[in-house]
């Protein structure tokens, strides 16, 4: 059943197309819903500052925002258009790779149908943020390979270079997913390809591409350094590998049966060792992530390809009708119940029920609503990052329109973090608002160098702010956070009015801009 440069191919993009529909339709019907995610206000503020690169991430998302907000405009709604495409256009990328591997319409169906469904796929999917694009990229990146090694044509190779260069533009993972598919090439039968002058060729494209990014890196004192640091002590430094290890099954659900079975075929069965290089990719970033104590989802990339062979590889076993009705319902029903727990495709007080009903009669399913706290609340971590920021910015607007015409002249806007900054942004022409000024992630790189303000619209984190008494004349707090779902909420953010600013918080405020950019 292996594919082959001089087999018949038949035309199976109609009945691909079928599956990247249902994918387009959901992510459609949940694009609308709840509200901006915290990460995806920090990207579309991005789109208001192009460069070739920011804080924490590379340029691409940037200029897709300020597309995105050109094209299709502001909204909720229009914000999710552009990952609901490469969402859709991975399960096509899947299609096409499990034919190159092979497979026919039955393998087609049950790799598309992981894609569509496992939990992992989904939750990371809908969201404007880097995490699509970058699977969308792996993804082009193995799919290319493929097709170079089953037809010996150039013009994949050097599309392989742009996928490359322009998957760094996205997100610095991607460099992982390289460097492991160069070793799993070099490692398996097909290392002879890399001695052919199209993959120098590949090579030079993708630098060419990815050269503005890191001259900019190199400009700005390699802020990524400093990121990658803080991610690692802050976050990465606490994450047990076992958790790693056991978080990749449960990222996908029963869908995991179909990747484990794709990656034993790679890796031993006769039928695909023409691709075992895709294998030892995955292995190679996997065991990589594990030593550097890296995120669950960092991977998630790595498995639209392992679908493709699992597709393969359990309709190369399974021959009977009756066996394949049984397995194409099995690794869909049971990720249905995850459904609503991964993807807001119901309003909220319908999703509050399903999440009450799991916790009555479902318990094990409470893992979904347990946030990093470590403590059960209503809704999921990520739904509740997608409250509140209307709230806020509505009473931001109507404590700076308290203050007379010459207080406002003399009054700064000034939030703690990236959320609330992206927030306070993205809502200010509504409000007709002052831009915020924030030291967090990437907004220190367009933050005044100096305050220059005699009152302060202070968003906190917390809800004590009495470490700044003796930088103020007075502080007032004068509005929280009300929604009970969102995050904000339950941290506990406030708003308060800052009056009579001393010199002493100008010196800490400008030491701080300088230290958040690294000027020092």
């Amino acid at each position: 059943m292996q594919a082959s440069s001089s087999s018949p191919e038949k035309n199976y993009a109609p009945f691909i197309l079928l599956f990247v529909a249902l994918k387009l339709l959901l992510n459609m019907l949940a694009a609308g819903h709840y509200g901006f995610h915290r990460d995806e206000l920090l990207h579309l503020t991005l789109g208001n500052h192009l460069d070739w690169g920011y804080m924490e991430v590379p340029p691409l998302i940037a200029l897709l925002a300020k597309i995105s907000t050109a094209v299709f405009g502001d909204a909720v709604f229009a914000a999710r258009v552009f990952p609901a495409i490469a969402s859709a256009l991975m399960v096509w990328f899947t299609g096409l790779l499990t034919v190159e591997f092979g497979g026919r319409r039955f393998a087609i169906a049950v790799a598309c149908l992981c894609m569509i469904f496992s939990p992992g796929m989904v939750a990371s999917g809908y969201l404007f943020q880097p995490v699509v694009f970058d699977q969308f990229f792996w993804l082009m990146a193995a799919y290319l390979t493929v097709k170079y090694v089953n037809t010996n044509k150039p013009q994949y190779m050097y599309g392989l270079g742009a996928a490359m260069g322009f998957g760094l533009l996205n997100k610095y993972t991607m460099g992982f997913y390289a460097g492991a598919l160069i070793l799993g090439v070099l490692i398996s039968p097909q290392r002879r390809v890399l001695f052919r002058k199209e993959v120098l060729i590949a090579v030079a494209i993708t630098t060419l591409v990815f050269l503005p990014n890191v001259l900019w890196q190199y400009i700005h004192h390699w802020p990524i350094a400093k990121h990658m640091g803080e991610l690692k002590t802050q976050q990465l430094d606490y994450i047990n590998p076992m958790d790693f290890v056991m978080q990749q099954f449960m990222l996908h659900g029963v869908s995991a049966v179909v990747w484990l079975v794709g990656l034993g075929f790679l890796l031993f069965h006769h039928s695909l060792k023409t691709y075992r290089f895709v294998g030892f990719a995955y292995l190679l970033v996997y065991a990589f992530l594990l030593l550097m104590k890296g995120k669950a989802y960092y991977l998630l990339a790595g498995y639209p390809m392992l679908f493709a062979a699992g597709g393969f590889s359990i309709a190369y076993m399974i021959k009977n009708y009756i066996g394949r009705s049984v397995t194409a319902f099995a690794v869909i029903a049971p990720n249905l119940l995850l459904l609503p727990v991964v993807l807001p495709i119901f309003t909220i007080n319908q999703t509050l029920s399903f999440f009450e009903y799991y916790h009555q009669h479902l318990p094990f399913m409470d893992f979904a609503i347990t946030w990093e706290d470590h403590k059960k609340h209503r809704t999921t971590q990520d739904y509740a990052d997608m409250f509140a920021w209307d709230e806020m910015a509505a009473k931001t607007a109507k404590i700076y329109y308290s203050l007379t015409p010459e207080q406002q002249k003399r009054t700064v806007i000034f939030a703690d973090s990236y959320g609330e900054a992206g927030a306070l942004h993205v809502y200010r022409k509504r409000y007709n608002l002052p831009e915020v000024v924030c030291l967090n992630s990437s907004f220190a790189l367009w933050a005044p160098a100096k305050l220059n303000a005699d009152y302060i619209i202070y968003i906190s984190d917390d809800d004590d702010v009495s470490d700044l008494a003796p930088d103020v004349d007075s502080y007032k707090r004068m509005a929280g956070i009300e929604n009970k779902l969102s995050r904000e909420y339950a941290y506990g953010t406030a708003i308060y009015l800052l009056s009579g600013v001393k010199p002493s918080l100008e010196v800490k405020y400008e030491a701080h801009a300088r230290e958040s950019r690294l000027e020092e």
